[in-house]
């Protein structure tokens, strides 16, 4: 490993904080991003690589005005920067996990994820499992690796592959994926919807929403070549009466999952010729130790071996090359 060049015999006491500062900025090779991943401003990110260099006596990072990019000490010190932050996130898990709550983020209400929730109770009655609601894995994401909440679910194949890298995931299921219409669509009379039909469409698919970037994703791939666009960004509607106003005035359909909980004035149907699916994942910290996500992976891998979850359908889509699945 690179070691300070002012004593080059001595063993370098490396400052997890100033090693996490160095991995965000390499997996994102860009400052702001960065920044941002870790919450904090931009400044104090650079006097942390600064200062890292300077204790290293080594240049991490080649930086010109239009790109960042590792230098050669740099990549010799990337995989040990992980190993040191795996084992710290570790050794800090095993010594608060029996205290606290397991904060287990349901994404929305009503979907399958609170059976897996509810079945983990019944499992691991003497832990606190507590539900949250983010309302996307991306948002939800920034939350785990910054430590305020523990667990998700969602697409883990559509976050980027630096966030990725700080996630341990089990595949949950299969979701078969719907369509959510004005009762008056000329479609809702239909007891499923084939994509052919949406030709011409604009579905909502949260553009706009940077929580929900995974979900955008698996909707632009699934329209591409169909004819169907993702429609612009609108008004994040929160609760029915919210949800009820804004489709009145849009009237876009809203692309979702057979499970999503229904809505006033609409309908929702399940989409066919294909059938499209959203793979769902649970995702949380690497190096997370809990009695409490113990849990909740076995009461995952009980329903989905007891209702056929991880079963693909035949004549089904799925975004080409998707990571983390079964």
């Amino acid at each position: 490993m690179v070691v300070p060049s002012s004593s080059p015999s001595s063993p370098y006491d490396a400052d997890p904080r100033l090693l996490r500062a160095f991995t965000a900025v390499a997996e994102e090779l860009h400052f702001t991003r960065a920044a941002a991943r870790l919450y904090v401003a931009q400044q104090a990110l650079s006097r942390d690589i600064r200062r890292l260099e300077r204790e290293l006596g080594a240049e991490l990072f080649v930086r010109t005005t239009r790109q960042v990019s590792l230098s050669p000490d740099g990549e010799r010190l990337l995989p040990y920067a992980r190993r040191v932050l795996a084992a710290h996130d570790e050794l800090t898990e095993a010594f608060r996990a029996a205290a606290r709550p397991l904060l287990v983020d349901l994404n929305t209400p009503g979907l399958a994820h609170e059976r897996v929730l509810r079945r983990a109770r019944e499992l691991a009655p003497e832990q606190e499992l507590m539900a949250r609601y983010e309302s996307g894995l991306t948002g939800a994401v920034r939350h785990i690796v910054a430590g305020r909440l523990d667990t998700s679910f969602g697409r883990y194949g559509g976050l980027d592959a630096g966030l990725r890298a700080r996630l341990g995931s089990q595949f949950v299921r299969y979701e078969r994926m719907a369509v959510i219409l004005p009762e008056d669509h000329p479609l809702a009379g239909l007891p499923e919807v084939p994509l052919a039909g949406l030709a011409g469409e604009r579905i909502y698919a949260g553009a706009g929403n940077e929580r929900t970037l995974e979900w955008t994703d698996l909707a632009a791939r699934l329209f591409a070549g169909r004819g169907i666009e993702v429609a612009p960004p609108a008004p994040l509607a929160v609760g029915h009466e919210e949800f009820r106003r804004i489709m009145a005035k849009h009237r876009n359909p809203v692309l979702a999952v057979v499970d999503f909980p229904p809505m006033p004035g609409c309908v929702l149907r399940p989409l066919v010729d294909p059938v499209p699916l959203s793979p769902v994942s649970l995702v949380w910290r690497k190096g997370l130790r809990h009695p409490g996500l113990d849990a909740l992976r076995a009461a995952a891998a009980e329903l989905g071996a007891e209702e056929g979850w991880l079963e693909r359908p035949a004549g089904s889509w799925l975004p080409q090359d998707e990571p983390g699945l079964a």
